[in-house]
C-alpha cells in the first residue's frame, strides 16, 4: 500500500477531534472515563486460537498468551498475576472504575515479535502539535489555555510512565519516542514529512497523537505497517478499512454518527409540529428540515450525502442542503446567505453538522433576519457543549438541542485524567487544563497491549482490540467498541474501526448557571434527557422529554454509585 496525496483533510465529515487544545475537555468527555476500559473481558478465551492474518474480518479470538483474569477464572488456570492486579477485582489496581482486566504473567515474551518491539521494549511515537496553529487558534479563540507544548509532553509522559507500571507489557517497557510537528493541523506536507521523519529515525511498532484536520500522518504509518492509535484526521471508515490493521480511533466515526441522527429524528421529530422553535408561527408548523454542514473535500460531500440517504430510507426529505467553508473572512458572508436560504424556503428545523466558530455567525445572523428555528445539532464538533454554547446567540441557541456523543458531565475535579496523574505522582499535571484530553490515547495504547498477548505484532493487536466485548452501558461514559459486534449491520462496514457506540440527548438551557467545561462559572448551559441515559444504534424512542427539566442534569457532583472507582493507595506515599 502505497501513501494517498490527496487523502481527505476534512474537519466537518469523518472522525476529527481538534484534540490539540486543552480547555476543549468536552471533546473526549464522551472518552475520558472509559479509554481504559476498552478490552476489559469478554470475547473468545479459546487461547489455541492462531492470531488472524490482517485480512480477516468479523470477531476476533484473543492472541495465544493473552490471558485475562476472566479466562483464568473461568478455565480454572493456574497462573501468575502482576503485583500490580487487584485480585478481588480481578482488575489493574488504580483508582478508575473502568480499570481494564489484569493479563496473567508469561515465563517467554517471544523476543522481537515485529518492527519496533524487542524483548525488553516497545517503540512508540507520539506526535507533539505546535505552539501555536492559526487554524485551531480561530477555533479554540473563545476558551484558550496556557499549557506548553514541553508541558504537554511531559504529562503524556507522566501517562506512559503509569501505565508501563501498572499495566501488563509482558516484561517490555513502552518507550516513548517524540516528534515534534512541523506544521500546522491542516499542512499536508509537513505531516507527511514529519512521519516518514518519525518511521526512519525511530523505526516504532505503534505512534498515537497526529494533525487534527489532515490524514497525511495517519496514510504514512499505515503505509509504513505502524498501528496509528488516536492519529487525528483517519478520515471515513472505508479508508480505515482499507489501511487495517492500523488506525484504530475512539470517537465515532461520521456515517455512525449519522445513522444515529437519521434515527433520532425520524422517530422524534418527523412527522410533528416545530414545538420547540422560537417562533410562535412555526411552533404549529409540521417540521420542515435543512442540513447545514462544514465541507472541505469530497469526503464531507460523501458524509453529507450518506446523511441525506439515511433519512430520506426513513421518510424524511429535506428541503435544503446547504453547506459551508471554514473561512473566517468568508463566515459571516456564508452565514447571511445560508440563513436567507432556510427562511425562504421555509425550514422549521436545522439540521447542524459544524464546527463549534460557525454556529455563532448562523444564530446571529438568524436573529438579525427574525428567524427563529429550531436547531437540531447532530454531528457537530464541539457545538454541543457548555462553553461554546455560551458564545452563541442566546435568543436561538435556547432552541437547541439534539443527539451527542459526549456523556453527561461530571464536576472538573472528577476528571480521571487529572486524578489518576496526581494520584501516581502526588503533583498536579504539568499541563493542568490539557491533561484530561491527553490520557485517553495512552491509556488505549496501553489496553490493547495487555490483550495482544506476549506475541506483539499489527495483527495480534487488532485482534485483542476486536475480541473485546462491547464496554458496559453507563451514564457519565459512552459504550466503546471494535470490530464486528452486530451494532452497524446497516452500514455495511466489514469491521468497525472507531470506539464510540452510544449517544445520549440535551437540550440548551439558557438561564442555568455552573461551570463550563474549563471550571468557568457562567450562565447558560446544557442538559441531558433523563440523567444523560445514552442510547446504542437501533435504541432510540420516539418519547420526547425535551426541555423538561423534570428528570434533566446539568452536572452530576459525584458519578452514579455504580460508576464510582475504588480507592488505592497512592505510589507517591
Amino acid at each position: 500500500m502505497q501513501p494517498s496525496s490527496d487523502q481527505p483533510t476534512d474537519p466537518g465529515g469523518g472522525t476529527n477531534t481538534l484534540r490539540r487544545y486543552g480547555p476543549i475537555v468536552a471533546i473526549v468527555a464522551v472518552i475520558a472515563v472509559i479509554a481504559a476500559v476498552v478490552l476489559s473481558g469478554g470475547g473468545d478465551d479459546d487461547t489455541d486460537q492462531a492470531t488472524t492474518d490482517d485480512t480477516t474480518d468479523g470477531p476476533a479470538q484473543r492472541p495465544d498468551g493473552a490471558i485475562s483474569w476472566t479466562q483464568a477464572e473461568d478455565d480454572g488456570l493456574d497462573v501468575e498475576w502482576p503485583e500490580t492486579c487487584d485480585q478481588e477485582r480481578g482488575t489493574v489496581a488504580i483508582p478508575f472504575f473502568y480499570a481494564p482486566e489484569c493479563y496473567a504473567n508469561v515465563d517467554d515474551n517471544g523476543g522481537a515479535t515485529s518492527p519496533g518491539v524487542t524483548e525488553d521494549s516497545i517503540t512508540v511515537v507520539y506526535y507533539s502539535a505546535p505552539e501555536n496553529d492559526p487554524v485551531l487558534d480561530f477555533i479554540t479563540g473563545p476558551i484558550q489555555n496556557d499549557d506548553t507544548r514541553g508541558q504537554i509532553e511531559d504529562t503524556v509522559q507522566g501517562y506512559v510512565d503509569l501505565f508501563n507500571d501498572y499495566y501488563q507489557t509482558y516484561g517490555r517497557t513502552v518507550d516513548v519516542k517524540v516528534v515534534q510537528a512541523t506544521g500546522t493541523s491542516t499542512d499536508e506536507v509537513a505531516a507527511r514529512a514529519d512521519a516518514q521523519r518519525a518511521i526512519e529515525e525511530h523505526k516504532p511498532f505503534a505512534a498515537f497523537g497526529g494533525p487534527a484536520l489532515t490524514s497525511a500522518w495517519a496514510d504514512e504509518m499505515a503505509a509504513a505497517k505502524v498501528v496509528c492509535v488516536g492519529c487525528g484526521s483517519t478520515g471515513s471508515e472505508e479508508f480505515r478499512e482499507d489501511r487495517k490493521p492500523y488506525l484504530i480511533s475512539v470517537g465515532m466515526a461520521g456515517v455512525q454518527s449519522n445513522l444515529h441522527g437519521a434515527e433520532y429524528i425520524s422517530k422524534k421529530l418527523a412527522g410533528n409540529p416545530a414545538e420547540f422553535a422560537g417562533d410562535e408561527a412555526l411552533k404549529t408548523q409540521e417540521r420542515v428540515f435543512g442540513h447545514v454542514y462544514i465541507t472541505s473535500s469530497e469526503e464531507s460531500e460523501r458524509n453529507a450525502e450518506n446523511y441525506r440517504d439515511l433519512l430520506s430510507e426513513r421518510g424524511v426529505e429535506l428541503a435544503e442542503r446547504l453547506s459551508y467553508e471554514l473561512d473566517p473572512g468568508r463566515l459571516p458572508e456564508q452565514a447571511t446567505s445560508i440563513i436567507s436560504k432556510l427562511k425562504e424556503s421555509g425550514v422549521t428545523s436545522v439540521i447542524l453538522q459544524s464546527d463549534p466558530v460557525a454556529p455563532a455567525n448562523f444564530t446571529q445572523e438568524a436573529t438579525a433576519q427574525e428567524y427563529f428555528p429550531e436547531w437540531v445539532v447532530s454531528g457537530s464538533t464541539l457545538s454541543d457543549t457548555t462553553v461554546f454554547g455560551r458564545v452563541y446567540d442566546q435568543e436561538q441557541w435556547a432552541h437547541a438541542f439534539g443527539p451527542t456523543t459526549l456523556a453527561a458531565a461530571t464536576s472538573p475535579a472528577l476528571d480521571p485524567g487529572f486524578n489518576l496523574y496526581e494520584w501516581y505522582t502526588g503533583e498536579q499535571p504539568p499541563a493542568a487544563e490539557t491533561a484530561p484530553i491527553l490520557y485517553p490515547n495512552p491509556s488505549l495504547l496501553f489496553s490493547i497491549i495487555q490483550s495482544a498477548g506476549p506475541n506483539l505484532t499489527p495483527e495480534s493487536f487488532r485482534d485483542g482490540l476486536f475480541s473485546g466485548e462491547p464496554t458496559p452501558g453507563a451514564i457519565t461514559a459512552s459504550s466503546l467498541s471494535w470490530g464486528e459486534h452486530g451494532l452497524w449491520d446497516e452500514l455495511d462496514l466489514p469491521n468497525d474501526w472507531s470506539g464510540v457506540d452510544d449517544m445520549t440527548e440535551w437540550w440548551w438551557d439558557p438561564t442555568a448557571t455552573g461551570p463550563d467545561e474549563i471550571q468557568r462559572d457562567g450562565t447558560g448551559m446544557r442538559r441531558f434527557v433523563e440523567g444523560g441515559k445514552r442510547y446504542l444504534p437501533g435504541t432510540w424512542t420516539d418519547e420526547m422529554k425535551l426541555f423538561d427539566e423534570d428528570g434533566s442534569i446539568l452536572i452530576y457532583d459525584e458519578p452514579p454509585e455504580s460508576e464510582q472507582a475504588p480507592d488505592y493507595p497512592s505510589p507517591a506515599g
